[in-house]
């Protein structure tokens, strides 16, 4: 009996892992499609395209454009929520300055962003009229918001952010910061590298502000002397 039940439970574990292999490859050429004509010029006859498949077949992974596009989007919210906490994961014990700190925060996330237009794209920005994600699909979205309110959180218990500051407020400043960076590079100079960007080299710049700005003043005076 045992032989039987695992016999017949073979096909399917076969046939799922099957199925989630086809959604990961529809999703590589959506993102793929994304990144050369713009998110809202992906198509699902062109997915199917470039799979070598008929278009209704896709319809067996996904009910519609809108279904791909909100796997899509957890997908790269999930991307960028891993990059971020494995940026970040040393905040606690991280003794540099404030500006180090957050400066490499900033890099990390920018680069990314800028490197992955597409996902940027279909997270930050609203390129596909009428679409929203799901809750399932924000879900990772909102961990991220969670996630850099906790390290915002950590440094200022620290004491290198004001303790008068509103971390709240402090995050939405910072997220204005680094989406414009990421923005004004993408809409204006899409084809330079991180390093060397128009905007994406002002980050220095632009964090010291931000830390002049936010720093706790006895750590502010710390660093001071160190420069």
């Amino acid at each position: 009996m045992l032989s039987a039940v695992t016999t017949d439970a073979m096909p399917l574990d076969r046939r799922r892992r099957r199925r989630l292999e086809t959604i990961e490859e529809v999703l590589d050429v959506a993102v793929e499609i994304m990144t050369e004509q713009g998110v809202a010029g992906l198509s699902i006859g062109e997915v199917a395209r470039r799979m070598g498949i008929r278009p209704p077949s896709l319809y067996v992974y996904f009910a519609s454009k809108e279904a791909m596009y909100d796997a899509l989007f957890e997908r790269g919210a999930r991307l960028v929520l891993e990059h971020v906490r494995a940026a970040t994961a040393d905040i606690d014990t991280d003794d540099r300055t404030t500006e180090a700190i957050m400066l490499d925060a900033a890099a990390s996330f920018v680069r990314w962003s800028v490197e992955h237009p597409a996902y940027t794209q279909l997270l930050f920005w609203r390129p596909v009229p009428g679409f929203a994600p799901s809750a399932e699909a924000y879900a990772p979205a909102v961990e991220l918001v969670a996630l850099m309110n906790d390290r915002l959180t950590v440094l200022q218990r620290r004491g290198l952010l004001r303790a008068d500051a509103d971390i709240d407020l402090v995050q939405r400043d910072w997220t204005v910061l680094i989406s414009g960076v990421v923005s004004q590079q993408l809409s204006n100079a899409p084809d330079e590298p991180f390093d060397s960007g128009a905007f994406t080299s002002r980050l220095p710049t632009l964090v010291a502000m931000f830390c002049d700005h936010y720093n706790s003043p006895a750590r502010g005076n710390r660093n001071a002397r160190k420069r």
